[in-house]
């Protein structure tokens, strides 16, 4: 049975992963910290469980032999937090993505890297494509670059096998929606499940090219199975530019009351997000992505039977 790693699997991404891996009938390893991840994402009868952080090059080490694929997850999120703790995101998100290409190497597996489509930053040309320039414009977005740079550098020195993908904006399932730094979507549900007002930064015309989980999760188990392989990078989103002011509209379908806070913009918030898919379906045709409003529909339904499975978990501290 092919053994295969998910960093930071108790987490929202890595947790739908494994569920899926484990599925299919993979023997999975899962390396979290649980710094924000949930010991309850975890199956811990059909996986292992490595309770280590990245950082930790030894007990990484360990966690990770015999693993074919190593699933690189794991990081320390939030543009918000990473200007509040600018090295603590990078010895994470870089460092520990150096960590995890060090096992891949002396392992000869297979890296399936989750970068951030951050990395364009001050670039504000749409749609995004992988050939563009890169200007970070927070500590997380260069930390996510560094990592990228990474990735690259041990492809061509050491011929580590790797997939270099680059998500815009995912949601669904599993997503933590009540901390400080919970993701624009699941925090709204949230709040509109308790009847709370929502906050808009700005005026509501940013967009976002929102992507939901299942087709994230298609899309990296695919480039395991047939190891499909980037010369650089590949952005992971189908070209959506979805504004917030639609958004609004459509919780507002689930949740006709819902009231609306808007608020001056946040330092390092990007104002507009699309991805030329172009690169993506040349790699994944096959993959079909679902509909935005069918999948949030799906998303504030999930919320609403299961929202408190991942609620209440471990509180981001700096």
């Amino acid at each position: 049975m092919k053994r295969i790693a998910v960093t930071g699997g108790a987490g929202f991404i890595g947790s739908n992963l494994t569920h899926r891996l484990i599925s299919e009938g993979y023997d999975v390893v899962v390396v979290d910290d649980l710094s924000t991840g949930l010991l309850s994402n975890v199956d811990q009868g059909k996986s292992a469980l490595h309770r280590v952080s990245i950082t930790d090059s030894k007990a990484l080490g360990k966690a990770l032999i015999g693993c074919e694929t190593i699933f690189h997850l794991a990081a320390r999120g939030s543009v918000p937090r990473s200007i509040k703790n600018p090295v603590a995101t990078h010895e994470v998100n870089a460092t520990g993505t150096l960590n995890v290409l060090e096992v891949a190497r002396a392992n000869g597996a297979h890296v399936i890297f989750s970068s951030s489509s951050s990395v364009y930053g001050r670039n504000m040309k749409l749609p995004k494509d992988e050939s563009m320039w890169l200007g970070p414009m927070t500590p997380y977005a260069a930390s996510k670059l560094a990592a990228e740079g990474y990735v690259q550098a041990y492809a061509k020195a050491y011929g580590v096998p790797t997939t270099l993908l680059r998500f815009f904006n995912v949601f669904g399932p599993r997503q933590r929606p009540d901390h400080e730094y919970a993701a624009v979507l699941p925090k709204w549900i949230w709040l509109a499940m308790q009847g709370e007002p929502v906050d808009v930064y700005g005026d509501g015309s940013a967009s976002r090219d929102f992507t939901y989980v299942d087709t994230v999760l298609d899309i990296a188990i695919l480039a395991m199975k047939e190891k499909v392989l980037t010369e650089g990078a590949m952005n992971l989103a189908y070209g959506n530019r979805i504004s917030l002011s639609d958004t609004i509209e459509m919780l507002k379908s689930h949740f006709p009351n819902l009231q609306v806070n808007y608020k001056s913009e946040r330092p390092g918030d990007v104002k507009e997000s699309q991805n030329d898919p172009g690169l993506l379906k040349t790699l994944f045709p096959s993959i079909v992505p679902k509909q935005f409003e069918v999948a949030l529909s799906e998303t504030v339904q999930w919320l609403k039977e299961f929202g408190q499975s991942v609620a209440n978990g471990p509180a981001t501290v700096d």
